[in-house]
C-alpha cells in the first residue's frame, strides 16, 4: 500500500466531497478544505521519505545489507509514532481529524471521530492499494514472458512506468 503524490489532489477531494455530501461535516470553503486534507497527505509523503532515507543512512553507518530496510524504517516509525502500510491509513485518519478541527474552513463536523476515521481509511485504501491492481495489469501485459527472467524484469519495468502513467501515479 502506498500513497502517491500524484493522488493526494484526487484522494483530498474525495474526502472533503464525500464527507460533506453524507453531511459528516460543513465547509465554508470547499477548495480551502481539500488544501488542508491534501497536507495532511502530503505530509505523510514527506515524513515517509524522511523516515526511508534515515533508515538507509543507518543501514550504511552500520554497514547492514539492504534487506534490513523495512525493519530499520518500522523501528524508526515506531519512535516517532509515525504509522506505515495499514497504521498509516489511522496515522492519516488521525492527522485529518486534527486538521479539520482546527480548521478555519470547516464551519462544524457532526459525524462521531469513528464513523469519520472509518470514512477517512477507507477513502484513503481505495486509493492507496492501486500498486496491486497496477501489478496485475502488467503482469497481463507481459504473461507471454517468463517471470524471473531477465527480458521480463527489463519488460516489467518498462510497462509498470506505462501502467503508471495511464494511472496518474508517477512517482
Amino acid at each position: 500500500m502506498r500513497l502517491y503524490p500524484g493522488k493526494v489532489d484526487t484522494i483530498a477531494a474525495e474526502i472533503i466531497t464525500s464527507l460533506t455530501q453524507a453531511g459528516d461535516i460543513e465547509v465554508s470553503d470547499g477548495n480551502e478544505a481539500q488544501l488542508d486534507a491534501a497536507a495532511v497527505l502530503k505530509e505523510y509523503i514527506r515524513v515517509d521519505k524522511e523516515l526511508t532515507e534515515r533508515a538507509k543512512d543507518i543501514l550504511e553507518i552500520r554497514g547492514l545489507p539492504y534487506e534490513h530496510l523495512g525493519r530499520t524504517k518500522r523501528q524508526l516509525a515506531e519512535q516517532k509514532e509515525f504509522g506505515l502500510g495499514e497504521e498509516g491509513l489511522a496515522w492519516i485518519a488521525n492527522q485529518m481529524l486534527e486538521a479539520f478541527m482546527s480548521s478555519r474552513h470547516i464551519d462544524e463536523v457532526f459525524a462521531d471521530d469513528a464513523i469519520l476515521r472509518r470514512k477517512i481509511k477507507d477513502i484513503c485504501k481505495k486509493h492507496m492499494t492501486v500498486d496491486d491492481q497496477i501489478d496485475q495489469e502488467v503482469r497481463d501485459r507481459i504473461k507471454n514472458l517468463e517471470e524471473g527472467t531477465q527480458a521480463w524484469e527489463v519488460e516489467y519495468q518498462r510497462v509498470l512506468e506505462q501502467v503508471k502513467g495511464k494511472h496518474g501515479v508517477k512517482d
